[in-house]
């Protein structure tokens, strides 16, 4: 039989075998790689955050609030006052010029009284215009997820902020039209809206609350302004 034969001698160990090369650049390369997308993952997050913070982010997110209805969201970025007194004067201009010479004394006492920024029917037919407008800008399908919505806006708008103002320049439905802005904190608060679309629509809904045009007597003493009496000629 053959004998086993233990070497109990020291310094005769087996050697270990050197890690290999390549071994090494793996693990730097993976090492490189992961580094690489935390960064990016950083820098996503970064950017993310800051144009969560822009006119054109607070813009998609009113769309989505029209396109479902969210009055409560709605209202944190909508400021229908605002937004009324900067169209009002349009408004009862557009509202005057159908009238032309048929403008007499009383119709346009009835028509300041109709186109007033704190008469609530005003206010509500502004606010269902400027809401349907808004619905339209993301489409008049189903509601859109917000990451539609966002591309939408950067597609159709071209938004320009100097410090808390923000003009937003939409061209869709083969028109344009303009939205203003204004810095709300994190968010920003749609504060006016330049298209005479709307205007007229808003005129049109006006008109039904005052006298038609052909009821108007330019023969009625109340067609000219009142003024001094003449005297008459001897």
């Amino acid at each position: 039989m053959g004998r086993i034969v233990v070497n109990l001698e020291p310094g005769t160990t087996p050697a270990r075998r050197k890690p290999r090369r390549w071994g090494r650049i793996l693990a730097l390369v993976g090492a490189l790689i992961l580094g690489i997308i935390i960064l990016a993952v950083a820098g996503v997050f970064l950017w993310l955050r800051n144009y969560q913070k822009s006119p054109a982010y607070s813009l998609a997110l009113l769309v989505q609030a029209a396109q479902r209805n969210d009055t409560q969201e709605l209202a944190k970025l909508m400021d229908d006052d605002e937004i009324v007194r900067n169209m009002v004067g349009r408004i009862s201009q557009k509202a005057g010029d159908r009238y032309g010479l048929a403008l007499n004394t009383n119709v346009k006492q009835q028509l300041d009284q109709v186109v007033s920024s704190s008469t609530p029917a005003l206010k509500q037919t502004v606010h269902n215009e400027v809401l349907n407008e808004i619905k339209a800008l993301g489409g008049n399908a189903e509601p859109k997820p917000l990451a539609v919505l966002l591309m939408v806006v950067r597609s159709a708008v071209t938004v320009t902020n100097e410090g808390d103002v923000a003009k937003a320049a939409v061209n869709a439905a083969n028109r344009t039209f303009e939205l203003m802005m204004r810095r709300d904190g994190d968010r920003w608060k749609m504060t006016g809206l330049n298209d005479e679309y709307v205007v007229q629509r808003v005129v049109d809904s006006v008109m039904r609350e005052l006298p038609a045009i052909g009821d108007v007597d330019a023969n009625s003493p109340l067609f000219k302004n009142p003024g001094k009496p003449r005297k008459r000629r001897k």
